[in-house]
Order: structure tokens, then sequence, then C-alpha cells
């Protein structure tokens, strides 16, 4: 029995090695020594008569082995958590570390609020907030999941519809000038553009509100992949945007921009929450899909909530 102990224990050393990122990292959030976490894998690769990762002066990398028993290690203690917790009558009380990924612009604006939300109804839970625009490897990073604005079309995870963002044309009065605004989308291409890399770059369409559909030609003086510097750059006077509605809209009330061809907009965004599929989800997990599904109808104008 004590040898199945000291296995679970080394697991959960591997697991938190793994999701650190070093020995170091790890050994600083167990409060152990990195040589103790270091005799601790070598342990571990020894009962199993096999090298879980490879260590080199530039890092660790796992081995395909290593990628394997990474997967099942982490649903195993998952499955032994749900069990303790069980016992001792407190599944539904989250606790422990939750890592979540979030858009840059809309994890500092929008989201911040929901997750104070959590955090004040689950005192147990601490959040790590990583703000990155791309999806992350839930295997490799240690990620509970994700926030993704943008279609989510990978098969092997879960994706639960939240909201959406819509995306309208703007631009500084000073550059359109005292002549007429355009009514119609062919009227923009006359004006410089700029562009978000990670939604349009070289071609925008632009969708009536009657259900008309308009393609534009782009050929942008500036691509960027971040949402706050397009604002600023638009705030500048250095070209048009479709910017989402929300990063602009006290712009629009301030009068330092305008929104053109007010009939049309760029489609709008989804918003998704996305984690991986698992045969159990902890209760932390659990609690903040549940806050951030309902967060997004109780946002200002300009996102959309959605119950999927």
């Amino acid at each position: 029995m004590s040898t199945n102990l000291d296995r679970l224990a080394l697991m959960q050393t591997f697991v938190r090695v793994v999701e650190a990122g070093s020995f170091s990292a790890a050994a600083k959030q167990m409060n152990a020594t990195q040589p103790t976490v270091s005799r601790r894998m070598q342990s571990l690769e020894r009962s199993l008569g096999m090298t879980l990762m490879q260590r080199s002066t530039h890092g660790m990398v796992l081995t395909e082995a290593g990628q394997r028993y990474y997967a099942r290690a982490k649903e195993l203690l998952a499955s032994w958590s749900a069990f303790e917790s069980d016992l001792r009558g407190a599944v539904d009380e989250p606790q422990g570390l939750l890592r979540v990924v979030v858009p840059n612009a809309f994890g500092q604006h929008h989201l911040i609020t929901p997750l104070a939300a959590y955090l004040r109804a689950y005192p147990e839970v601490s959040v790590e907030w990583l703000l990155h625009d791309a999806l992350p490897s839930f295997a490799t990073q240690g990620v509970d999941c994700a926030v993704r604005v943008g279609e989510a079309s990978d098969p092997s995870v879960v994706a639960i519809r939240i909201g959406e963002v819509p995306r309208i044309v703007v631009a500084t009065p000073e550059l359109l000038g005292r002549g007429r605004r355009p009514k119609q989308p062919d009227g923009l291409t006359r004006f410089p553009w700029l562009a978000l890399g990670t939604y349009y770059r070289n071609e925008l369409t632009l969708q009536h509100r009657q259900g008309a559909t308009h393609t534009l030609a782009l050929q942008p003086r500036l691509v960027t992949d971040s949402l706050y510097a397009l604002r600023s750059a638009t705030l500048q006077g250095l070209g048009l945007a479709a910017l989402s509605h929300w990063v602009v809209e006290e712009d629009l009330a301030a009068g330092r921009l305008e929104q053109l061809v007010p009939e049309w907009q760029a489609s709008v965004l989804p918003v998704y929450l996305v984690y991986p599929y698992a045969a159990f989800y902890p209760a932390k997990l659990r609690r903040f899909i549940e806050i951030m599904r309902g967060a997004l109808g109780n946002l200002p104008v300009g996102v959309k909530g959605r119950r999927a």
C-alpha cells in the first residue's frame, strides 16, 4: 500500500513539474528543494523503466512516453481528487489553482468583473490569469480552460458559445475631412486602411442589417495583432479600421471617432469558453464555467451574451 501511495506522490510531482515548466519552479510551488524534486523524478523514471523528459541547459522536453504519462496522470489525479472530495462531502467546494487563458484586450477589459465575482464567491480558489490571444495547448501548458474570441474549430475540446462581439468601421473626423461621409461600402476604399491581422488583413466582408454582404479588398498601411494598438493607430488618424464596438464606444461618444456606413458592420466575432474533454471536471472549473456563461449578458452594450 505504501508503494502505491509513494507512486501517487511521485505522479503528483511529475505533473507539477510539467505544468510549472521547470524543476525549480515546481520546487517553489511545492515548498521543496530543487534536488528533492529531481530525486523524485529520477525515482519515478526508475520505477517505470523509461525516460519521461529530456533535460538540457535550454529547459526540458517531454518524451513521447512522458506525454502519454502526463495525460493519463492528469486523469488519474483528477479521479483521485474527486474520490477524496466525495468522501469528505466537499465535492462541490471549489479549491486549488485554476489556470485560465484569455484574449489580451478582452481579458483585461470585460472579463475581470466576472473573475472578481468568482474569486469572491470561492475564497479557497486562486487563479492564474494568462493573457494570450492564441488557443493554448491544454496538455502541455497545464491550462484548465480558455476564453476565445473567434471561431473554435478544434474537435478535441469542448467549446461553449457565451457571447458575440459586434465590429464597426471607424475613423477620425480629421481623416475623413469635411466631405460627405460614404453611405455604401464602395466609398470606403478611397481611404487608407488599418488591419487586425488576427481577424482580417487583405479583405473585409461587411454585412448589411437586412442581410446583404459586400467584400472589400484592402491594402492596409498597418497590420497589428493587438486590438489596443489598432485603436491607438486609428485615433492617430492613420486610417480606417474595423474595431470591436466595445473598444471604441467611449471614443464615439466623445467625438474622437466616427462610425462609417452605419447600416453595415463586419461579421460579429463569437466568444467561446473552451476546455478539454474529461471524465471528471473539478468544482473549481465547473463553477468558473457557470459564472462565465452568465457573465456576458450583463456586460455593457457592444458585447452580447448568449446562452449555449
